[in-house]
Parts: C-alpha cells; sequence; structure tokens
C-alpha cells in the first residue's frame, strides 16, 4: 500500500549490513527509472557493474559512500540514497538516490535529499553535486530543490556513454 502525502517518514543511515535492502530496492527501481532514457542493454549492462554484492561493499568499504534509507509509515525502505567526499574540500557528490515507483511523489526523495544535506553540512561540506542524464524527468525535480545545471559530462561505462548534467547546489548560506 502506497504511503499517503502525510506519511511518517524515517531515514536511517545504512550499514554493509543493509546491502541486501539495498540490492532489492535497486532491483526494483533501476528498470522503471531509466527505461525511457537508454536501452535495455545498457541498462542491464550498468545495473550488472554498479549492484552487485561486492561493488556496494567497495563502494562503502574503500570508496567512502555514505548510503541512507528511508522507510515511510513504519514499512519496509521505500528508497535510498548515497553520496561521497569528493577531492575538491568541502564538495560532496550524491552518488545516488532512488524511491520507489509506488512511493514517488510522496516527498521522500526531497526528504532523502534533506537528510543527504543535513549530513554532508555536519561533516563540513558546502557544495553538493549529483550526475542526472540529459534526459531524465528527474531534472526538473532536482532544479525545484535548487540545484542547478553547472555543466555537461560524457562518462563511458564500459561500451555505453552516460550523458549527464552535473548539477551543483551551494548549501548552508
Amino acid at each position: 500500500m502506497p504511503a499517503s502525502p502525510a506519511a511518517s517518514i524515517r531515514i536511517r543511515p545504512a550499514t554493509a549490513a543493509d546491502i541486501p535492502i539495498i540490492l532489492a530496492l535497486a532491483e526494483a527501481t533501476w528498470e522503471p527509472t531509466y527505461r525511457f532514457i537508454i536501452s535495455r542493454e545498457q541498462i542491464e549492462y550498468m545495473y550488472r557493474v554498479i549492484y552487485t554484492a561486492a561493488s556496494l561493499q567497495r563502494q562503502i568499504n574503500e570508496q567512502g559512500h555514505q548510503f541512507l534509507l528511508a522507510y515511510a509509515d513504519g514499512e519496509a525502505a521505500s528508497g535510498y540514497a548515497s553520496f561521497s567526499a569528493q577531492p575538491e574540500a568541502g564538495v560532496f557528490k550524491l552518488q545516488k538516490i532512488y524511491v520507489l515507483p509506488s512511493h514517488q511523489g510522496q516527498g521522500l526523495g526531497q526528504q532523502l535529499i534533506g537528510a543527504v544535506e543535513t549530513a554532508v553540512c555536519a561533516a563540513g561540506g558546502h557544495t553538493l553535486d549529483l550526475n542526472v542524464n540529459r534526459h531524465n524527468p528527474a531534472l526538473a525535480f532536482y532544479e525545484h530543490l535548487g540545484f542547478q545545471r553547472h555543466h555537461e559530462e560524457d562518462i563511458a561505462i564500459g561500451p555505453y556513454w552516460m550523458n549527464d548534467y552535473v548539477m551543483r547546489k551551494e548549501l548552508g548560506a
């Protein structure tokens, strides 16, 4: 049953023990997110690269990604986000944000980004970047939350390309 607009939302840090939850959420969100943007072959290839237990373990333990899990009305996890510090001092990157299709449009994504922003500020960060495919409808969502297009970036992932905007938001102020 989808959460109501006034759903009680709880967000908590995830650990390596939560990798099965993250994988289950990724399985339910990845294809619906990208099916109208990139080819099925590219979706499957990228999923196999990014979403294995070993890959998530590396992201957490070696690449410094911090994951957050969101729960709506105490139900099973309904979404997640991850972020990490970047080489430039004070700059962090929103690596991932996905919400179950049944829970989209109810404020969960906005709450997840707010929790990331709070964590980034607490860690001394002042800037949050993210990449979004130039054809992703989520672009309007990010702009609504105050992110601005900073530049374009084309990233090779195996034999495929991600054609992205890098969006930036200055935090605090």
